[in-house]
């Protein structure tokens, strides 16, 4: 394994501890994420791994299940890591939909934000640290989210086993408006980017770019020296931007799902 290969391994095993829901089961080796909400990989199958005890159909009657109880549509999470290695061709074989493919991309250095101070990335804005009630209610505001979709992505926020700070940059003026919202994950000494959002009205003026510097710099200062963000494949303005930041990408994953609520 080379090292883009074992920062790819590292950066998918963050992500799903950064992603864990209150919701959650094993079945036969599969991770079964259950809470409701706008992010998919929060109510997803992650087929990390399979005793081989159930066939892949009985498997699945169970996945559906505990999904339908849930009032959730099955979608299962397709990453170069899932097992068995053919199931991504097997569910396909049987007209289960791909979607929503994404890029996880890797930076595997953060000394270039080493002696950065967060405070000083701009002297017409600043970053504050938000609570993740405040952060949610905002984003989903801004997302045109539900109720429902607020309180859960809130309630995940709280209660992953890693950490999330959340920070929006805000404009100097008396309004203090947000220009960008952005949450970080410090797992060890990998650091994972969550939800960076521009609000519509403000985009293309470098707000996201100047919130990463802060947050990658706010994690160098916690002990972080790699970093990792999931971004979708088709988002060219979030690729051409990481990009300039030094990420590179280490794997796609996409979605697969035979109920057409779960892409609608």
């Amino acid at each position: 394994m080379n090292t883009l290969e074992a920062l790819a391994w590292r950066a998918e095993q963050a992500g799903l501890n950064a992603a864990a829901s209150p919701r959650e089961t094993l079945i036969d080796g599969w991770l079964l994420r259950l809470s409701p909400g706008a992010a998919k990989r929060s109510r997803c199958v992650n087929a990390l791994g399979t005793t081989g005890q159930l066939p892949l159909d009985d498997l699945l009657r169970r996945c559906r299940q505990s999904f339908q109880q849930a009032g959730l549509p099955l979608i299962l999470r397709m990453t170069p890591f899932s097992q068995p290695a053919e199931l991504d061709d097997w569910l396909a074989a049987r007209q289960w939909r791909a979607f929503d493919p994404a890029d996880v991309m890797v930076l595997p250095t953060l000394d270039a934000f080493a002696a950065m101070n967060p405070a000083d990335n701009a002297d017409d804005a600043s970053v504050e640290a938000l609570s993740p009630e405040v952060y949610a209610a905002q984003v989903g505001a801004m997302r045109g989210s539900s109720e429902e979709e607020i309180q859960g992505h809130a309630a995940r926020l709280t209660s992953a086993p890693v950490p999330h700070q959340a920070f929006c940059l805000r404009d100097v003026d008396a309004a203090r408006t947000p220009l960008a919202y952005g949450q970080i994950a410090v797992d060890g000494t990998i650091v994972g980017l969550f939800d960076i959002l521009t609000p519509p009205q403000r985009r293309g003026r470098g707000y996201g770019r100047r919130l990463c510097i802060a947050l990658l710099a706010i994690a160098r200062q916690q002990g972080a020296t790699e970093a990792y963000l999931q971004v979708g494949a088709d988002n060219v303005p979030a690729q051409r931007l990481y990009s300039g930041l030094g990420f590179q990408t280490a794997y796609r994953y996409h979605y697969r799902s035979d109920d057409p609520k779960a892409w609608s």
